[in-house]
């Protein structure tokens, strides 16, 4: 029973997938009501498979803002969708779903925009407007063919590339991802995972493999002098390619660094708050990663 101090749930949101019970989505976005004062929010973890999303959704009171998606959901996701980001379709994939006034759900693709950010923290892309300098586009390796792969060639497309390499273990994946490509603008070189040493020679390598495919490269590639090492991975952490960036003196970014970036633009999509409240979201975010 609810004591008459305790402030009353009046929004929700949640992240879904399986298994989710791992995710620390919770952790940041919690963090995120209480800095910013929302008393009456909370945000939780919610298992569900792809087949039970559209009932998911569809049993959703108007107390529930939205929704993040991770897999095996981010294709279904765009589907229940009434509208969605250009970016989220051309990607194929969304991994937010924000509730409308109309009660339709609006998708969008934040791991899209939270890669740029990273990468253009870490120095990649090229400059844009008037005044900006001529550089050559910023030559980008994706290893993987899956739903954050995708958004990967689109994070490459924000940044200024015209072609990307990507790497898959499956020639089906390279398949797949052949019209997201033509979406995006960008020529694809596609390898298999037999010649993935091959596409090391880029200004940024993002990893979207699961944990442990990519253990192997770790000893036989050559990193590129100033290049950038983006992977999707956080647990376990340094990953052994992770860690073989690291002492070849290749800036490394993790996992923990999209969830972050990617959780502000849901963190104000959900709430309407202007600017989410980084230093809380980061610092709780950053404290549960050691425990």
């Amino acid at each position: 029973m609810q004591s008459q101090d305790e402030t009353p749930i009046t929004r929700k949101a949640a992240v879904c997938g399986k298994p989710i019970a791992h995710s620390l989505s919770p952790v940041i976005h919690n963090a995120g009501f209480a800095a910013a004062g929302l008393t009456g929010w909370s945000y939780e973890a919610i298992e569900c498979a792809e087949s039970e999303l559209p009932d998911l959704v569809a049993g959703l009171g108007p107390e529930w803002a939205g929704l993040s998606l991770t897999m095996p959901l981010k294709e279904a996701a765009l589907r229940i969708a009434a509208v969605a980001t250009p970016v989220a379709i051309a990607a194929g994939v969304a991994n937010t779903l924000v509730r409308q006034d109309d009660g339709s759900w609006h998708a969008d693709n934040t791991d899209i925009g939270g890669m740029v950010r990273v990468l253009r923290e870490a120095g990649l892309g090229v400059s844009r407007g008037r005044h900006a300098r001529k550089e050559a586009p910023p030559r980008i390796t994706v290893l993987g063919g899956g739903g954050t792969a995708r958004a990967a060639l689109a994070a490459a497309s924000e940044l200024g590339a015209s072609a990307v390499t990507v790497v898959t273990r499956r020639a089906e994946a390279r398949d797949e991802l052949a019209p997201v490509a033509v979406a995006l603008g960008l020529t694809v070189e596609s390898l298999p995972w037999s010649r993935a040493g091959e596409a090391f020679d880029a200004d940024a390598v993002i990893s979207t493999v699961p944990k442990g495919a990519a253990d192997e490269l770790a000893g036989v590639v050559s990193w590129q002098p100033g290049s950038v090492y983006f992977d999707a991975l956080y647990d376990p952490w340094p990953t052994p390619l992770a860690a073989a960036a690291m002492k070849a003196g290749v800036t490394v970014h993790s996992g923990l660094d999209l969830l972050l970036a990617q959780a502000l633009s849901q963190f104000e999509q959900f709430t309407g708050v202007p600017e989410a409240p980084e230093a809380a979201m980061k610092a709780a975010l950053d404290e549960a990663a050691r425990l």
